[in-house]
């Protein structure tokens, strides 16, 4: 599966806003969009109004990036959400939220969707006791994902379920700490997610 592979703090500057794409470091003084909080290229700096056409194109790039995921596939989730019953724009949040790399990330099991990314498709967790190594994976409610033997004894793990003890859990998701799995309970509602998106725009970019 294709991912990107470039510079990250690019992609925060580029968007206007923090990603939060690289976990505890986006929370320093070393964040690169603390220092420019501009656009990054040669015109970085020259800020011009945004088209109606702009403003659809930099929120559609905003919610990719923020969940890691390439064009291609994006379509195809926004396709599937056209199909479901309810809003488009909601069903493409709450289909994103629901791939596994996400769910392990909103567990705490890692600091940010990409390191989870790296930690599904190495094989360390398993759904309702079944290995899964694919981070698109779509959990469901009631699924139960629990941490492989080698994968409770990384000490990268452990350090960021006590930084996800401390900030607190999605009220959709169950964590036992101690024995280091969750449970998916439900689809959280749009605004459980707390995601500063307008996904409308989303919806109006594909619907040209």
């Amino acid at each position: 599966m294709a991912r990107y592979t470039g510079p990250l703090c690019r992609l925060c500057r580029r968007e206007g806003m923090k990603l939060f794409i690289k976990g505890t470091r986006c929370y320093t003084e070393k964040c690169a969009f603390e220092r420019r909080k501009y656009a990054p290229g040669q015109h970085g700096q020259n800020k011009g109004k945004l088209s109606d056409y702009g403003l659809q194109l930099r929120e559609k790039q905003k919610v990719k990036r923020m969940y890691g995921v390439m064009e291609k596939q994006f379509k195809n989730y926004f396709e599937k959400a056209t199909r479901m019953k309810g809003v488009t724009g909601e069903n493409l949040l709450k289909l994103l939220e629901r791939r596994l790399d996400n769910v392990v990330y909103r567990m705490g099991f890692a600091q940010n969707r990409r390191q989870a990314r790296q930690l599904v498709r190495h094989g360390l967790f398993t759904i309702n006791g079944r290995k899964v190594d694919i981070p698109s994976y779509i959990v469901r409610p009631g699924d139960v994902i629990e941490l492989n033997q080698a994968g409770k004894e990384l000490e990268l793990i452990k350090e960021s379920l006590a930084l996800a003890e401390q900030r607190g859990f999605p009220a959709w998701v169950e964590v036992n700490i101690q024995e280091m799995k969750g449970k998916f309970v439900r689809i959280p509602e749009r605004d459980e997610m707390q995601l500063p998106v307008q996904e409308q725009l989303v919806v109006e970019f594909y619907s040209k």
